[in-house]
C-alpha cells in the first residue's frame, strides 16, 4: 500500500511526546495563508473536519487530513512531516516545544499513482468513519456542514 502522508522519525519522536502528554492526537493542514498551511496538531476531535477535508492518511497514529482543495495540489506527491526548530501556530500542540511541524513532498513514480488509483480517493469528512474517537465522523460533522 502506497502512503499519502508519511512522517521523518524527527516528527515521530515529538508526536510520540505530544501523545504521552495530552492523549490521542489528530493533525490537519487547511491550506489558509501563513500558519495556517503548516499542519497543525490537536487533541483528537478538538478540531472539527468537514465536508471540504480529506483524511490523506495516518502518521504515529494519528489521523492527518487537510482542506480538499490543498489536497489537489499534492495528490500527485507524497506528503512527508517533519519537525524544525522555530515556533509555528499558537494553536498546534507542538509550539510551546520550540519546534514546529512542516511539510514536505516528493513527486509520485508512474507505478505508485497507479497504485494509489486502485487504493481509491482519500475518505472526505462527513463520510461515515470513526474517527478514533468512537464515534462516526457524520456526528462531529453536524455541526459543520450546515
Amino acid at each position: 500500500m502506497i502512503e499519502r502522508v508519511v512522517v521523518t522519525p524527527e516528527a515521530a519522536a515529538v508526536i510520540e511526546q505530544l501523545r504521552a502528554r495530552h492523549g490521542p492526537l489528530m493533525f490537519h493542514q487547511s491550506g489558509g495563508c501563513c500558519d495556517g498551511s503548516s499542519p497543525m496538531c490537536f487533541p483528537a476531535g478538538e478540531f472539527k473536519v468537514g465536508g471540504e477535508d480529506v483524511r490523506v492518511g495516518t502518521i504515529v497514529g494519528c489521523e492527518f487530513w487537510m482542506w480538499a482543495i490543498q489536497y489537489e495540489y499534492f495528490s500527485n506527491s507524497q506528503i512527508v512531516i517533519d519537525v524544525v526548530p522555530g515556533r509555528g501556530s499558537g494553536f498546534s500542540l507542538e509550539s510551546p516545544e520550540g519546534v514546529r511541524f512542516l511539510t514536505r513532498s516528493r513527486l509520485f513514480e508512474d507505478r505508485e499513482i497507479a497504485e494509489l488509483e486502485r487504493q481509491g480517493p482519500p475518505v472526505r469528512g462527513g463520510a461515515s468513519t470513526d474517527l478514533g474517537l468512537g464515534i462516526p465522523a457524520a456526528m462531529v460533522n453536524r455541526a459543520t456542514d450546515r
